[in-house]
């Protein structure tokens, strides 16, 4: 019981991580329409700066806060590039996010090698009903849990938030009220890299980072996100956590190999049954 218990406090946090990763997806893909798959980039520059600084001298808290502003900033830079050229499609703005995550491989490569970072987290550990969880486990959860209410009294009660709500809604109504749909898009991709930024500086003491980390990162993240249709926050955060508590599991009583196959598998499971639902959505509003 001990051992299900700490494998179950562990995929939560872990898919805490998945579900931050999950909500910048939301957040840009609402607003613009773009599927951006360079959203886990964002966490592993955050991971690997937050070392970097760490190196530097720089305490904690202060570190972290300022790798989470570089993510912000390559949220910005990404979606300049993405969408700061009026008539971009969605669909090639989601080829140009393909391919800056791959050139990001290069930079991460040229500035951190190719070996894994880390730092070291919270210390110590509780014991929770005869399990034994690190305390750095519970910190993810509720900064996460924060993050997720700031995000709901960011979008339900501030004009940026209601501006950027209404931009999903109806961009050509925004428009009219006088909204730059475009200037909201790049705020869009701000807000998915510190989104992605705080994941990555959570999740980096969890497991090492490296300029290919992004890989599992975003099948997860985006995983998490198709729950909710890749429009619905909570759904991705629900999404998260029924991940990280899978893999948890299959990692625990089975083999750890098979985390990503696990991602996967639910990915195209939920994409099936969306794609199912789909025709039956547009009979009863028909």
């Amino acid at each position: 019981m001990s051992a299900f218990l700490t494998y179950l406090l562990n995929g939560l946090a872990v898919g805490c991580g998945f579900a931050l990763i999950a909500s910048g997806l939301v957040a840009i893909h609402r607003v613009t329409r773009v599927v951006n798959f360079a959203q886990a980039m964002f966490a592993v520059v955050a991971g690997l700066s937050a070392a970097s600084f760490l190196d530097l001298g720089l305490p904690h808290g202060i570190a972290e806060l300022a790798a989470v502003a570089v993510a912000v900033g390559a949220g910005l830079l990404t979606g300049l590039v993405t969408i700061g050229r009026r008539g971009t499609s969605p669909q090639s703005a989601l080829i140009i996010t393909l391919g800056i995550g791959i050139f990001a491989y290069a930079v991460e490569v040229m500035i951190w090698g190719d070996q894994p970072r880390s730092f070291p987290g919270v210390p110590g550990s509780l014991t929770v009903a005869g399990a034994t969880i690190a305390r750095h486990y519970l910190l993810v959860v509720v900064v996460t849990a924060v993050v997720f209410t700031g995000l709901g009294l960011f979008f339900g009660r501030t004009y940026v938030g209601k501006a950027l709500s209404a931009c999903a809604s109806n961009p050509y109504a925004a428009r009219v009220v006088g909204i730059d749909v475009r200037r909201m898009g790049l705020l869009a991709f701000a807000l998915g890299g510190g989104l992605g930024g705080v994941a990555g500086v959570l999740v980096t003491p969890l497991q090492p980072i490296s300029f290919d980390s992004d890989v599992s990162l975003i099948v997860n993240g985006f995983a998490a996100a198709i729950l909710g249709a890749l429009i619905r926050p909570i759904a991705a955060l629900v999404g998260g956590l029924v991940l990280g508590v899978a893999e948890a599991m299959v990692a625990g009583y089975g083999n750890a190999s098979y985390q990503v196959e696990v991602a996967l598998v639910l990915m195209l499971s939920i994409m099936i049954w969306q794609a199912a639902r789909q025709p039956m959505i547009q009979e009863e509003t028909a």
